[in-house]
């Protein structure tokens, strides 16, 4: 099967339609006031309302309350939320959305453990452990630390660019690959031919 690509931290609707355009399959909208790639929910519902169809938008939060996500999720109705902070199973449920559960990575983690834990995930996305980072911040992890055998598909993230994901894609074989800043011309502003070319990327590792 065809790599997975999503386009993550979209900030800006000319660029949700940039990444659609390029070939990409999933959006993500950060609703983690902290980062730099933090959108308003009103602002999010004009980058949802912009796609085009069959196009899977992403709603990412960090530790957030429930009302949080509910408030959201009435205003900018993303079809699947990703969680990247230190959400249990049950909290990730309790939506009645499908759901990924994002892993930083490092030493010692045991991702057959989470992958029991979050049975019910559409996936494990796995990226690179920064201290007080929650994604965003442009480094790889060691591939060789993901075992083989996951009963959970894997979405590759941190630290991929144009130049890497063919390499990553062909090592790794994950279900799909997930990218910020490394399609980026400043942070939160995406550059449409750098997303084209990652999307090549992927696409000439598959073949």
């Amino acid at each position: 099967m065809a790599t997975a690509v999503k386009i993550c931290g979209i900030t800006r609707p000319e660029d949700a339609l940039a990444a659609a355009r390029a070939g990409a399959h999933a959006i993500g909208v950060v609703f983690y006031s902290p980062s730099p790639r933090y959108v308003a929910p009103a602002r999010a519902a004009d980058i949802l309302r912009a796609l085009p169809p069959f196009i899977t938008t992403v709603a990412l939060f960090v530790d957030p309350a429930p009302e949080e996500v509910r408030a959201t999720l009435s205003e900018a109705p993303a079809a699947l939320l990703q969680f990247h902070g230190s959400e249990g199973p049950d909290f990730c449920r309790q939506f009645g959305r499908p759901y990924v559960k994002a892993v930083r990575m490092r030493q010692g983690v045991d991702l057959l453990q989470y992958a029991r834990e979050y049975h019910d995930a559409k996936a494990l996305l796995l990226d690179n452990y920064v201290e007080g980072l929650h994604g965003g911040s442009g480094a790889a992890f060691d591939w060789s630390l993901i075992p083989r055998g996951l009963p959970l598909p894997v979405i590759l993230s941190g630290g991929l660019t144009p130049e890497n994901v063919m390499d990553a894609v062909r090592r790794v074989r994950p279900s799909a690959v997930d990218v910020s800043s490394g399609v980026e011309s400043a942070k939160g502003m995406k550059d449409a031919a750098k997303i084209a070319a990652f999307i090549k990327g992927v696409r000439n590792a598959d073949g």
